[in-house]
């Protein structure tokens, strides 16, 4: 992490120093409520220096890799009111940092409005889910969403395998991030999948919470904050809100100092065109986010995972080896490191482990044909592996994703296309498939991105579902149904169906008057019901049981004849069932 760091602030300031000042001014103003108030011993704690003890329960991102990218050392004022800071050319224009993409911006200011209405005394700003959001995603990838603020592309952290992260096994059985085996961090806002369960929230009322839309992520996120009764704008409920995102003291440091940047000044760029953290070269906020960000130290100062890039075919390999930052290193986000430490000797890149001919062949890794039933998920997704012109596997390679044809199957997120990189050995997996109801057959087309490799098709099938059956209906209740002429019959009538003794739901039922049991032929008087348009029927076809097994007929209708008539029920699977109905003379008047 620290030569990203290094490289990131030479670019801005000629030496630590300056950083060091840009975090002085940055953090000199605090959050609403700050600057005039004394909340005790713990807030001259804060002053001091000390932060406040990260709560006990696993982080909401699990401790998994974010940007460490700061702001710049210019206040994203309007024009003519910015305070350049000392030893920096340049001017006091806007700057492209201070743009939020639309959606991006709206999900947060959205997330504000509803809080503000459901929890007004958490005092939740908008500019801190902004900061949090370019922390853990880059805006969700410079604003990579589609209209309605689900990302193109999923955004994964790392696999949360114990290596370099914590340690947390799967809990959502791949369903967000595609690991049957690990946690990873999901979505703009980067929850864990059992973080997700708890905290996961409608945003954009669609009925749906997912962790992959901007508007469900950003309510979510500002849920947590405001939990335990926090009041944001005091500062040791701010702190311990940010470490509950990530329980770093370098974590709570850059958040706050994007906070404090986008306090001062923001405005909307167009979605997709928000500025990418260094270090992402994809620039779709797609793919394995811990594999192009800044690296967290985590808790306890762990290591992060380098990054292994596919370069362009006219790029060169980096193999210079950065210069380490200078200054004392205290874990400060100007400069880096576990404190106490002393600066951290950086480590030269890794050479790709790929050709610079990049990829020339994709093959197919397992079936090409996959299969399921209609509003089912597919057990398996299409898989691919990239290869260069000697066979060897490509990493870091991009791959799309497309569903062609007349389908309304899509992959998890609800998208019809993603771009997913490709793993050291080459392959790349798509996105879980998750089937809609119409059946049929479709294609899914993977092609490597910028590349002259022939795409690869898989064929696709979706099933119809199965019509539920039932080999037994039964009655619920044994009260003799009775009515007179000209009236109605005043209980309805209920049954049940089953099949092997199991409750069964959906299924098919046919109501039918009848002239006998031995004879049944559709009777043309006596009880009726009455169809959509009122006119009288003694056959009703379009009937199902409910989730209980259970179906309630309409009302019966008599007419003018008296007697005992059948009403035969015939269940979808065989079964029958026969009740007989009374109907009496009604008196004279």
């Amino acid at each position: 992490m620290a030569p990203l760091i290094g490289r990131r602030l030479r670019k801005g300031a000629a030496t630590t120093a300056v950083a060091a000042a840009a975090m002085a001014a940055l953090t000199a103003s605090q959050a609403p409520g700050f600057a005039n108030s004394d909340h005790g011993d713990r807030s001259r704690e804060q002053r001091a220096g000390e932060s406040p003890a990260p709560d006990d329960n696993t982080p909401i991102d699990g401790g998994s890799s974010y940007h460490t990218d700061l702001p710049p050392l210019v206040t994203p004022d309007k024009p003519g009111s910015s305070i350049d800071l000392p030893g920096l050319p340049g001017g006091s224009s806007t700057k492209p940092e201070a743009g939020i993409p639309a959606s991006v911006l709206a999900a947060y200011k959205k997330a504000e409005a509803a809080l503000r209405e459901s929890n007004p005394g958490c005092n939740l700003p908008w500019e801190l889910l902004a900061a949090i959001g370019k922390v853990e995603s880059g805006q969700a990838g410079g604003g990579n969403v589609g209209a309605d603020g689900t990302t193109v592309s999923p955004i994964l952290g790392p696999v949360l395998n114990g290596d370099g992260f914590a340690l947390i096994k799967d809990t959502d059985g791949g369903a967000y991030d595609g690991d049957s085996q690990h946690d990873r961090a999901v979505g703009p806002m980067q929850f864990i999948p059992s973080t997700w369960a708890s905290w996961g929230r409608d945003g954009n009322g669609d009925g749906e919470k997912d962790p992959n839309n901007v508007y469900d992520a950003a309510l979510a996120a500002g849920s947590y904050l405001c939990a335990d009764g926090r009041d944001l704008s005091v500062k040791a409920d701010l702190d311990r809100a940010i470490l509950g995102y990530n329980h770093s003291r370098e974590y709570l440091n850059t958040v706050l100092s994007w906070f404090e940047y986008y306090k001062r000044g923001t405005h909307e760029v167009p979605d997709g065109t928000g500025v990418i953290p260094s270090g992402n070269d994809s620039g779709s906020g797609s793919g394995d986010k811990g594999k192009d960000s800044g690296k967290n130290p985590g808790k306890d100062g762990g290591k992060g995972e380098e990054a292994h890039t596919l370069p362009k075919p006219e790029d060169k390999p980096d193999t210079s080896t950065p210069t380490p930052p200078t200054g004392d290193n205290s874990g400060t986000p100007g400069n880096p490191g576990t404190p106490g430490t002393g600066s951290p000797t950086p480590k030269p890149p890794t050479t790709p482990p790929s050709t610079p001919s990049g990829t020339s062949k994709l093959t197919t890794v397992g079936a090409k044909e996959l299969s399921t039933t209609a509003g089912t998920g597919f057990d398996r997704s299409p898989r691919v592996k990239a290869v260069d012109t000697a066979g060897k596997p490509v990493a870091g390679a991009k791959v799309r994703y497309e569903i062609l044809g007349d389908t309304d199957t899509r992959f998890h997120g609800l998208v019809k296309s993603a771009t997913v990189l490709t793993a050291a050995d080459g392959t790349a997996t798509a996105p879980k498939l998750l089937a809609g109801e119409k059946a049929g057959t479709f294609t899914v087309r993977a092609t490597a991105v910028g590349r002259e490799a022939a795409p690869v098709a898989f064929t696709a099938t979706v099933k119809p579902r199965p019509v539920p059956q039932a080999d037994a209906l039964a009655r619920i209740g044994d009260k003799k149904l009775t009515a007179r002429t000209g009236a109605s019959f005043a209980d309805l009538l209920t049954v049940k169906a089953t099949n092997k003794g199991k409750i069964m739901a959906d299924v098919p039922v046919t109501a039918t008057m009848i002239t006998s049991a031995k004879d049944p032929k559709p009777s043309d008087k006596g009880p009726y019901f009455l169809d959509d348009k009122d006119k009288p029927v003694r056959t009703l076809a379009a009937l199902k049981t409910d989730d209980l097994g259970r179906l309630t007929l309409p009302k019966i209708l008599t007419d003018d004849q008296a007697g005992t008539f059948l009403l035969r029920l015939t269940a979808e699977g065989g079964a029958v069932l026969d009740i007989e109905l009374t109907v009496t003379k009604a008196p004279a008047s």
